[in-house]
């Protein structure tokens, strides 16, 4: 069971299990960031969409595995438009390394998501990035990670599921919040949900929309519900990634 008394998909326990065994830095990180605020106001300005393209390359609800060189994705995704790169560092389950994040933030110039699963302080110590993802379900002491990870430098991205998890993302200070259309209990995907979460938000907060979004439609849908940025990982990956990131940054 998760914090929430949930019962865990089998996976999600399995990475969570890992999660807890994993060693996080030696030596306390402390980054200049390149902040999304600034990205996302770009990408407006230049009549794109604000979107934070993944290099994922597998996952548990993925097929197969990507094995290209995640700099050269980055950069084709960053010429398709992608406002910011979301890179994953989980390795047991999605492929995933703190040099794969440090050869793509070295690659381009917009921000770099860092995106695992971090249950505690010295695992933000791992590797440097512009964002780190916080996921609220899994994070015990969500004040004091939170804090930890500004006191770095890192602009975190607290990212939640449900009214409980937003209420306590916003109640800890975050400016910068990320609605997971996926149940990360059950792996399922219901774009309804940053539908419903969204009117609930402060006025002041970044809202990214995440997971489930594969078409120009998703977009449009998760934009109109006050998505002021998308995260999208799998519809991009998926073939060529400059036209993908393109055709979904692109203002219809």
């Amino acid at each position: 069971m998760d914090a929430n008394g949930e019962d865990l998909n089998p996976e999600v326990r399995s990475i969570l299990a890992a999660a807890r065994d994993r060693p996080g830095g030696t030596e306390r990180v402390s980054v200049d960031v390149r902040p999304l605020s600034v990205a996302i106001d770009a990408a407006e300005a230049d009549g794109r969409i604000p979107v934070i393209a993944e290099v994922k390359p597998t996952s548990p609800t993925t097929e197969g595995r990507c094995d290209d060189d995640p700099a050269d994705l980055a950069r084709a995704m960053v010429d398709g438009g992608a406002m910011a790169i979301s890179v994953l560092t989980e390795p047991d389950h999605f492929g995933g390394s703190a040099d794969a994040l440090t050869r793509v933030r070295e690659a381009v110039d917009v921000p770099v998501l860092r995106k695992d699963f971090i249950l505690r302080e010295s695992q933000l110590d791992l590797v440097a990035s512009d964002l780190i993802l916080l996921i609220a379900r899994f994070v015990d002491d969500l004040d004091g990670l939170l804090s930890a990870a500004e006191n770095r430098g890192f602009q975190p991205l607290v990212e939640v599921h449900t009214r409980k998890e937003l209420d306590r993302a916003v109640a800890a200070g975050a400016d910068l919040i990320g609605v997971n259309n996926r149940d990360l209990a059950r792996l399922e995907v219901d774009l309804d949900t940053f539908e419903s979460l969204a009117p609930a938000a402060p006025d002041d907060v970044t809202l990214i929309a995440e997971s489930g979004i594969g078409s120009i439609d998703d977009v449009e849908r998760m934009r109109s519900a006050g998505a002021d940025a998308l995260l999208i990982g799998s519809a991009i990956m998926d073939g060529d990634v400059t036209a993908n990131v393109r055709r979904l940054t692109t203002q219809q």
